[in-house]
């Protein structure tokens, strides 16, 4: 916006988190309001950056995500933070000690070179994303901008599902270590709620009705995930198990957390649990070994050679290679779906659902009930043509 100062016109405007107050130089209404749009575009462009500005590009990409990340604290959540920690592991690994204002658009492509190899197109996007920003706050960005491309994002809503086999292998492995007590306890609840990582690490106690046997969830991704949620009984049994804990550790109170941050063997029931990460992928590392070396096992006994047996270990291994805590919310609406659970009750149970991934489990629905229907046929008369040419022929 421009307003008149004395005699003469200024200018203040926000670009890219940067704020500007310049005087324009003019006296004259409309030729402020040029030499705005002018100055704007140089801005864009790059030039004239602000001092700060200025002083931000001198600095050492490591240096610069320090600042960036501080400066954002008292304006994002925590799991915001933390997550953005977590993105610029590999961008400082790989930008060192260069200068913000030296990393070139080259650099860039080489960097999603690397990346490409071990991560999906949406985190690459991500982590260059939050490189973008950076280099916005130290004037950078615009000198590489048209020369970077982000790399296209697989569109497939579908997540992995477990069968019936692989979650009961899953599931008896976690209950086999007491080490795993508290993962074990909440992919239970995933898999029997529908609920997210957030959802539950944000539970209290005062949000579980053991009597009515419902939680409320409170805190969510967005406004739609907050409901009230039935528990059946392996949901129940899970939660049981975690009061016991709780009233232990003495963290059973209302306010209490179901899923407190626990440092050093210390329960700290002000603070909810930041990850069980590290304890799940070693649940599903011991998982995949497992399912490979059983199958390796049953292939060597039915007379097969070492390379069948090898073939049967990464084919059974397979499904929980990369396996994500989040998934198990994904097994849980398709199992609703395949009973046959509606549009809206799928959205009741699990909160906000996108229209795409409705369309994924209406899909799921569809098959499951094609497939039970096919167990109702006995022969009781000549299967017809193929559907197409069935079709072409009442047509014509």
């Amino acid at each position: 916006m421009i307003y008149k100062r004395g005699k003469h016109w200024h200018m203040y405007v926000v670009i890219d988190g940067e704020r500007y107050r310049e005087s324009l130089h003019t006296t004259d209404r409309r030729e402020a309001i040029e030499n705005e749009r002018t100055r704007i575009s140089e801005i864009k462009a790059g030039k004239g950056v602000s001092k700060r500005g200025r002083a931000f590009g001198k600095l050492a990409f490591g240096n610069a995500a320090d600042v960036f990340v501080e400066e954002r604290k008292p304006r994002v959540s925590e799991r915001t933070t933390r997550l953005e920690m977590e993105r610029l592991r590999p961008l400082r690994a790989f930008f060192s000690a260069k200068q913000l204002k030296q990393i070139k658009a080259d650099d860039l492509a080489a960097y999603q070179r690397k990346r490409r190899e071990t991560v999906s197109g949406r985190t690459l996007n991500i982590e260059v994303g939050l490189l973008r920003q950076i280099m916005k706050r130290g004037g950078a960005w615009n000198r590489v901008a048209e020369d970077v491309q982000m790399d296209r994002e697989n569109q497939n809503p579908i997540a992995r599902v477990l069968t019936a086999e692989e979650k009961k292998l899953l599931f008896g492995i976690a209950a086999s270590n007491p080490k795993w007590t508290v993962v074990y306890c909440a992919a239970v609840l995933a898999v029997s709620t529908t609920c997210r990582s957030v959802e539950l690490k944000h539970l209290r106690w005062r949000d579980v009705t053991f009597m009515d046997r419902e939680i409320a969830i409170a805190r969510s991704k967005t406004v739609a995930g907050h409901r009230l949620i039935p528990l059946n009984s392996d949901a129940t049994a899970a939660l049981v198990k975690l009061k016991e804990r709780a009233d232990l550790n003495g963290a059973s109170e209302p306010d209490d957390l179901v899923f407190p941050a626990c440092e050093r063997g210390k329960i700290d029931r002000t603070r909810p649990q930041k990850s069980w990460r590290t304890a799940w992928r070693k649940l599903v590392k011991e998982t995949a070994r497992r399912a490979g070396l059983q199958a390796a096992k049953a292939t060597l006994e039915a007379g097969g050679g070492v390379g069948k047996a090898k073939s049967a270990w990464k084919r059974a291994a397979k499904p929980f290679f990369g396996l994500r805590f989040h998934d198990l919310r994904h097994q849980a609406i398709t199992e609703l779906a395949e009973a046959g659970a509606s549009d809206g009750t799928l959205m009741a149970v699990a909160g906000h659902l996108s229209r795409r991934m409705l369309e994924h489990y209406s899909h799921i629905r569809k098959a499951a009930k094609r497939e039970a229907l096919a167990k109702l046929e006995s022969g009781l008369m000549t299967p017809p043509e193929s559907p197409a040419t069935t079709e072409a022929k009442f047509i014509n």
